[in-house]
């Protein structure tokens, strides 16, 4: 069974390793990462991936906008959010995501969401704090 090619996108060295480490157990290759969505969009021609984990706070080009920009240029990757600012989960899917996920509930959820989004469904995971 052929894997899925997933490029990362995060502004944060650690967050990216920590993707990696939880998506290679299942079958996912990542293809690469970027700090930023300047380079990110130059990774995204290049390799082909199926989808982009794209957090959304980052210096410069956030990622709601990268992900309008990768849309107006035609990609049709399969782009999964991450963001600890759970407000912004609507915008993005609007911007063209398939699914949010709260930073705070990567370890349970981002899996899931791939998944589901990969499937043609939409997921959403906000942290609800101490009511979950």
């Amino acid at each position: 069974m052929e894997r899925t090619r997933v490029l990362l996108v995060d502004d944060t060295p650690e967050l990216i390793e920590y993707y990696a480490e939880i998506l290679n157990a299942d079958s996912y290759d990542i293809v690469g990462a970027a700090p930023n969505a300047a380079i990110a969009f130059g990774l995204v021609a290049e390799l082909a991936p199926q989808v982009i984990l794209l957090d959304i706070c980052m210096p410069g080009m956030n990622g709601i906008e990268l992900a309008r920009r990768l849309r107006a240029a035609g990609c049709q990757a399969t782009i999964v959010f991450v963001s600890s600012e759970d407000s912004l989960a609507m915008e993005a899917i609007n911007a063209g995501g398939s699914a949010f996920v709260s930073k705070n509930l990567i370890d349970s959820d981002l899996r899931t969401a791939i998944s589901e989004a990969l499937a043609g469904r939409s997921f959403i995971s906000v942290w609800l704090g101490n009511k979950r």
